[in-house]
């Protein structure tokens, strides 16, 4: 049993360079079990999304639009969490940081179109904590994303 695994091993090692993956790249390369709670976190994300944009048509189109479009804009919010506190790559991190600004921004416009309150104020996406079992000091400074006193 220990000797198919050596050689299953093996093969991959052999597979992985020819490949022109070095070792220290497959060292680098997230397991799925260390993925696993961003996946819960993003699949619960989907499914809250796909089951509040099933709406029962009002006859009324515009407010139909919205019944439909703040859940999938509360998706998109939801998923850019979960990547700011799982996710390392600064891009996506400010992606990310972006997409939430830019999503709660429409959700607001479309709820005040059809005459709806505004929803209660929430974290800045720079404001969330890192997610519990990680390690805040691994997660990046911030500090560059401060505009510069003039």
């Amino acid at each position: 049993m220990v000797k198919n695994f050596v050689t299953l091993i093996r093969i991959a090692m052999g597979l992985a360079l020819v490949a022109g993956i070095g070792p220290a790249a497959l060292a680098q390369t997230p397991s799925p079990a260390a993925d696993a709670p961003f996946i819960a976190e993003n699949a619960a994300a989907m499914d809250r999304m796909m089951a509040d944009m099933n709406v029962k048509p009002t006859g009324d189109a515009d407010r139909d639009f919205v019944a439909m479009m703040i859940p999938h804009h509360q998706g998109a919010i939801d998923m850019a969490r979960s990547l700011l506190r799982y996710g390392h790559n600064e891009k996506l991190r400010r992606l990310a940081q972006k997409i939430i600004a830019t999503q709660q921004q429409e959700i607001a416009t479309m709820r005040l179109a059809i005459g709806q309150p505004l929803p209660p104020a929430t974290a800045a996406p720079t404001e969330l904590s890192p997610a519990p079992g990680s390690d805040p000091a691994a997660m990046p400074d911030h500090n560059s994303m401060h505009m510069k006193q003039q």
